[in-house]
C-alpha cells in the first residue's frame, strides 16, 4: 500500500536493528542507516508498518546512492496472512460465511480473465504505464492528490466510511493519472492507513499528498514494471465501481484496477 507512517521523522542507527529485521527490506534498511544514508527515512518501528512495496519505495533512492541492490518485492501477501474478500459496501474486509454477491452496479457483468464484460461496455485490467504514455502535466506540481482533511469524529463509523469512500475513489483516479494502476492499495489498506495515521496524530490527507508527490518524482526518473504478478480476481464479489470508467477489485492482499475499454 502507498502509505508512509513516520515519513518526516529521521532514522538513526541502532545496534539492535539487524537483530530485529525480519525481511530483506528490513535488513537493507539497517544497512542504509548504518552507512549513513538514513536521513529522511522513518524510524524502524514506522518503517515496519508499511507495505513491502512502500518499504521498497522509501529505500529506492538511499540504496541507489549507496550502490546497494534493492530486493525483489513480492506482490503476494506475507506467509501466514489470510486475505479476505472486501465487501461491496466499501467497508474494511471482515470474515464472512455468506455466499459471494455481486455489487448492484455490476449486475449482468461477467469476469473473463483480464476483462470484465458488461452488457454495453468492457473493462480491461490496467497495469502500470510507460512515462511516454502519460498525459502532459500529470507529473507537475499542479497535479495534486487533493484529498480533503477529515473533519468528522473518528468514532462516527458512517462519517469515516463516507469520507474514505470518496477519498479512495479520488486516490484510484489520481494513481491512474500517473500511470500506476498496478501499484494501488485496497480499500481495506486505505482504511487501515487512515486509522493508523489519524490515531498517531498525523493528518491522513496531508501524508497521502506527500506520498503522491514522492511517487510523481520517482516516475520522472525510474521505470516501473507493467505488472508484478499474473494473479487475477476470482469473481466479481471482489469488485466495486469507482465511476462509469473504472472498476476496482481486491482480495485485500492484491488490488486490481479495470478501466473502460470501449
Amino acid at each position: 500500500m502507498i502509505f508512509a507512517a513516520g515519513w518526516i521523522s529521521v532514522a538513526s542507527a541502532d545496534e539492535g536493528c539487524l537483530a530485529s529485521a525480519q525481511s530483506d527490506l528490513e535488513r537493507l534498511y539497517c544497512e542504509v542507516v548504518e552507512r549513513g544514508g538514513g536521513a529522511g527515512l522513518p524510524s524502524m518501528v514506522d518503517f515496519k508498518r508499511n507495505d513491502p512495496k512502500v518499504q521498497a519505495l522509501l529505500l529506492r533512492q538511499p540504496a541507489k546512492r549507496l550502490s546497494l541492490t534493492l530486493p525483489e518485492v513480492s506482490a503476494t501477501p506475507e506467509p501466514g496472512s489470510k486475505p479476505e474478500l472486501a465487501t461491496s459496501q466499501r467497508e474494511p474486509a471482515k470474515e464472512s460465511r455468506s455466499e459471494p454477491s455481486v455489487t448492484r452496479g455490476l449486475a449482468g457483468c461477467l469476469l473473463r480473465g483480464e476483462f470484465i464484460q458488461c452488457p454495453k461496455v468492457t473493462y480491461e485490467l490496467e497495469g502500470n504505464r510507460s512515462l511516454a504514455s502519460l498525459d502532459d502535466g500529470v507529473l507537475e506540481p499542479r497535479n495534486r492528490l487533493g484529498i480533503v482533511p477529515f473533519d468528522g469524529g473518528r468514532n462516527d463509523d458512517e462519517a469515516v466510511r463516507s469520507y474514505l469512500s470518496a477519498a479512495y475513489d479520488r486516490y484510484i483516479l489520481k494513481m491512474l493519472a500517473i500511470g500506476l494502476g498496478a501499484n494501488t492499495m485496497s480499500f481495506t489498506a486505505f482504511h487501515n492507513a487512515f486509522q493508523t495515521l489519524e490515531n498517531s496524530g498525523v493528518d491522513f490527507s496531508k501524508r497521502m499528498g506527500q506520498t503522491y508527490e514522492l511517487l510523481k518524482q520517482d516516475r520522472k526518473t525510474l521505470g516501473v514494471k507493467a505488472r508484478y504478478h499474473d494473479e487475477l480476481p476470482e469473481n466479481l464479489s471482489m469488485c466495486e465501481t469507482v465511476d462509469r470508467d473504472v472498476i476496482v477489485c481486491d482480495n485485500v492482499g492484491i488490488n486490481w484496477v479495470f478501466v473502460r475499454a470501449n
